[in-house]
């Protein structure tokens, strides 16, 4: 019987792997069909063809998606060395003579995006005028191992394991205020002046942890969704508010209300999935971001 179930299997096609990929990484039909280009009828066919040829389930489906099974998490690691390898092997077969081309795909946050990476981006874009920049700020990380990103710029302890990394450098942060508040307002205590600060959505973010144990009674007047919306406020006069020390080199109607908050930071990392890290146009741009930002 086990020899019978063998011989009506049919074999994996490059096909295959990359929808099967689509859907490890998208963990929905219609992700993984915006991944592929199809739709998500054509996804839900192919991926039942598959699990016929091959006699056995490689997907279980639930609420939050379809969920790789054990034998479809071995099929997608090396899938996804056969996709590097391509990758490779297309970098290569151009690289004597042509100009570093192609999409690379960061991800960041929304401070570093404003304040790091824009300042540097029109060197990169004048080094190298056939790369396309795909850039995403969020506040949660977006996944290198699923490829839904090809570098990262996090504020993070350390390297994640399974990831290459370069420190940057460590983020600090101010008190920031806008430069045109009269000198009689600055001096005020720093409980007594209205405070934008992050929302409940990031309640882990060193400047809200700051705040919380620094100023323990002090009730923000104004929440906003992210750093730089803290930023925006803050020129807007709205208040002050906990912005990266760097902020300030490129938001000149800011300035500082205090020294760098002592156990106020963290540490910024350039990341990259190891064997996508050496691919000719995602290695030019990590080399252009490790040598370009510099923290103060």
């Amino acid at each position: 019987m086990k020899s019978l179930i063998a011989s009506t299997q049919k074999p994996l096609t490059a096909s295959d792997l990359e929808t099967l990929l689509a859907l490890v990484r998208g963990r929905t039909l219609a992700q993984a069909a915006s991944r592929l280009g199809a739709n998500a009828s054509t996804v839900f066919r192919s991926v039942q063809r598959i699990e016929k040829n091959l006699a056995q389930r490689l997907f279980e489906r639930s609420r939050q998606g379809y969920l790789p099974t054990e034998a479809m998490a071995a099929i997608a690691t090396h899938a996804e060395r056969i996709e590097t390898e391509l990758e490779a092997a297309r970098a290569a077969a151009t690289a004597s003579n042509a100009q570093v081309k192609g999409r690379v795909r960061l991800t960041t946050t929304d401070s570093v995006l404003r304040g790091l990476v824009l300042p540097c981006l029109p060197a990169l874009a004048a080094q190298h005028p056939l790369l396309q920049l795909e850039l995403r700020s969020a506040n949660e990380l977006m996944s290198l191992t699923r490829r839904d990103a090809d570098l990262a710029l996090r504020a993070t302890p350390k390297a994640p394991d399974h990831l290459v990394g370069r420190h940057l450098g460590r983020i600090r942060f101010v008190v920031g205020t806008r430069r045109a508040m009269p000198a009689p307002r600055r001096r005020k205590a720093l409980d007594q002046h209205d405070w934008i600060a992050p929302d409940d959505a990031m309640p882990e973010h060193p400047s809200v942890r700051w705040r919380r144990k620094h100023l323990p009674k002090l009730a923000p007047r104004h929440l906003v969704d992210g750093i730089v919306a803290v930023v925006d406020a803050i020129k807007a006069g709205l208040g002050v508010g906990i912005v990266p020390l760097f902020m300030l080199d490129c938001e000149p109607e800011l300035v500082a209300l205090s020294d760098p908050l002592e156990g106020c930071g963290s540490e910024l990392w350039l990341l990259a999935h190891p064997e996508s890290r050496h691919l000719r146009r995602i290695a030019a741009v990590y080399q252009h971001f490790a040598q370009a930002i510099r923290l103060p």
